[in-house]
């Protein structure tokens, strides 16, 4: 079975956070069919903000390929990937 949208590792981390911590947007996006867009678009703009980030890291710090992941990661991660927490209702 092909999917329109491939996922690699930043969609399948995005699937996996989004539905243990916001199941209800992950209903609404299923839904609406639109989950598997919604999680490559993610995946897609996280991939080339890093890249960007991470040239500009090295290039402006001077730091090593890896450092400049590393820092970009956790400048961007919680941007589209590891989004937070929906709100629960108490009861």
């Amino acid at each position: 079975m092909s999917s329109k949208y491939p996922l690699t590792g930043y969609g399948l981390m995005a699937k996996r956070h989004w539905t243990e911590f916001r199941p209800q947007m992950v209903k609404e996006l299923e839904a609406r069919g639109r989950l598997e867009e919604a999680l490559y678009e993610a995946q897609e703009t996280t991939s080339a903000e890093m890249m960007e980030l991470r040239n500009r890291l090295q290039k402006e710090q001077g730091l090593t390929p890896q450092q400049a992941h590393d820092q970009a990661w956790e400048m961007i991660r919680e941007k589209y990937i590891l989004l937070q927490p929906e709100e629960t209702a108490s009861v």
